[in-house]
């Protein structure tokens, strides 16, 4: 099915790599128009690049959304560019190194992923809620969670911050639905991104191990999350909001009789 995103304009943030950058090219070639984010410029141009060679219409912004003044000059752009916001993907985030003993996490390690895995979430979703009530309501806003928010998987500090987004997008889900503005997160295991896997994917070994935590037996793919961002995001959801959607070859939903 093709134009799901058609006659809409979208923002991805993290939009330089991984996730983002999946999502970026899924976005346009459904026909959004699409401003993709990233603290690093340089990922983003070729992002943007990248859409553009496949015949999709998009600009790169720098973006930290950790700073709530960049995020509103985020949305600022992107609305100057092409006139409205319809769909706000939070996707950056951060992590912690993978099996990092939670008494070893540093006030820098706390201070860094609530600011980016929280904040930033929280800055993309105000931003996005202005524009969308300047505009006479409606949009969608979509976030990266991750498995680790829904159960206990990963580091003790990161997963705390996913905790928090899927706390948050029940409750804000609830406030702004009389506005027409649903509210979702895709909910990741393990990916081979420049941002996931660590440790847990950094050998064939690895990705072996971490492979057979998944009942469908592999890792989940960075356009397969994007995929369920996008399913989030258009009208095929209209009905839907509140939702921390697991997207993790059935890892969240517990271990098979037999399983080692």
């Amino acid at each position: 099915m093709a134009g799901l995103l058609a006659g809409k304009v979208a923002i991805v943030t993290g939009g330089g790599s991984g996730v983002g950058r999946a999502a970026c090219l899924l976005f346009a070639a459904q026909g959004a128009r699409v401003a993709a984010a990233d603290i690093d410029l340089d990922a983003a141009e070729q992002t943007a690049q990248e859409v553009a060679r496949r015949g999709g219409e998009a600009i790169a912004v720098a973006c930290d959304v950790a700073d709530a003044a960049a995020v509103e000059s985020l949305v600022a752009r992107t609305v100057e560019a092409f006139g409205r916001l319809d769909v706000m993907y939070n996707n950056a985030g951060i992590t912690t190194r993978a099996g990092q003993p939670f008494l070893e996490a540093s006030d820098d390690d706390l201070y860094r992923l609530t600011a980016v895995n929280v904040a930033g979430v929280i800055h993309g979703c105000q931003s996005a809620i202005r524009q969308f009530r300047r505009q006479g309501g409606g949009g969608a806003i979509v976030i990266t969670g991750s498995v680790a928010g829904l159960i206990g998987f990963g580091g003790v500090v990161y997963g705390a911050s996913k905790g928090a987004v899927t706390s948050l997008v029940r409750t804000l889900a609830l406030e702004v639905a009389p506005e027409g503005i649903r509210v979702n997160a895709v909910c990741p295991a393990a990916m081979p991104t420049r941002f996931g896997g660590g440790a847990l994917l950094d050998s064939p070994e690895a990705r072996a191990h971490t492979a057979r935590l998944h009942p469908l037996g592999r890792v989940v793919e960075p356009e397969e999350c994007a995929a369920a961002a996008l399913f989030l995001a258009s009208d095929l959801a209209s009905a839907i909001t509140g939702v921390n959607l697991p997207v993790d070859g059935g890892l969240s939903a517990g271990r098979p009789l037999g399983a080692r």
